[in-house]
């Protein structure tokens, strides 16, 4: 019986230790970069990705789905950390956050899940209907956009992240300039009037839709700037994204499908 028992102890250490080895191990002291909110911020935004795929796994190194990693986020007491791998796969593991760590880290870590957890939940589902006017008049449908995919960025003149990703998209449009199914547009929050004076000294290569607070808001339910979509030829909402660097990522998949 004993025997049995021994056996059975080193089976599931030597299985756990194969799922650890198998995804790699973290790329930095899970530890250590809870130390400081500083430290922590600096590390989340250079290397964490929520709207990427990615493999998502739980704090014993169980593979789990990416909605349950998401939620745990939102609403746990974990950080997640890059494991070791190649530099285009990523995988994703939650460790327990330290009882003597900065409150803010959790706090910030929350809002973030939550987010993420909300566009997350929205890929796969159509984009509400829409009828725009852009600074130059044309009319923009849900009809007229059909059998082709749609970039939209949301943003307001008093946004810096959003402004300051102006020379990033405006590249990105060059990129795709020859693509005649892809079409970049932006919803803002400004007047017409607004628009125009500030475009005119920070331009954008994307049509502009101006006057759009009230349906961000209520439509797309947003409470977070810039707001990147991708929308498939069928009108299904493929991405939404949260900066440009998962922007371009997404959209060359896209582009390619």
């Amino acid at each position: 019986m004993k025997k049995s028992f021994i056996f059975a102890f080193l089976f599931l250490i030597n299985v756990s230790s194969f799922s650890q080895n198998k995804f790699g191990n973290p790329e930095v002291d899970p530890i250590q970069i809870q130390k400081t909110f500083t430290d922590w911020s600096v590390y989340q935004s250079k290397k964490i990705m929520l709207s990427r795929d990615f493999t998502a796994l739980d704090s014993s190194s169980k593979e789990i789905s990416k909605e349950t990693f998401l939620d745990q986020l939102a609403n746990g007491n974990f950080i997640p950390v890059r494991l070791k791998s190649d530099e285009a796969i990523y995988v994703y593991k939650l460790f327990k956050i330290q009882p003597k760590t900065d409150t803010s880290i959790k706090a910030t870590i929350n809002q973030i899940g939550f987010d993420a957890y909300k566009n997350y939940k929205m890929e796969g589902t159509a984009f509400p209907k829409f009828s725009f006017k852009d600074l130059n008049g044309n009319l923009v449908t849900n009809e007229s956009m059909k059998g082709k995919i749609i970039v939209i960025k949301c943003w307001y003149i008093h946004c810096t992240p959003c402004i300051r990703e102006f020379p990033q998209v405006n590249k990105l449009t060059e990129e795709y300039k020859d693509r005649k199914d892809i079409v970049f547009m932006s919803l803002a929050e400004d007047s017409p009037e607004q628009l125009k004076t500030f475009l005119a000294r920070k331009p954008l290569s994307y049509s502009v839709i101006p006057d759009m607070k009230e349906y961000m808001n209520e439509a797309l339910q947003l409470n977070s700037f810039p707001t990147h979509f991708i929308l498939n030829k069928e009108g299904m909402i493929a991405k939404v994204l949260p900066n440009f660097e998962s922007l371009e990522v997404a959209l060359e998949k896209e582009s390619k499908l």
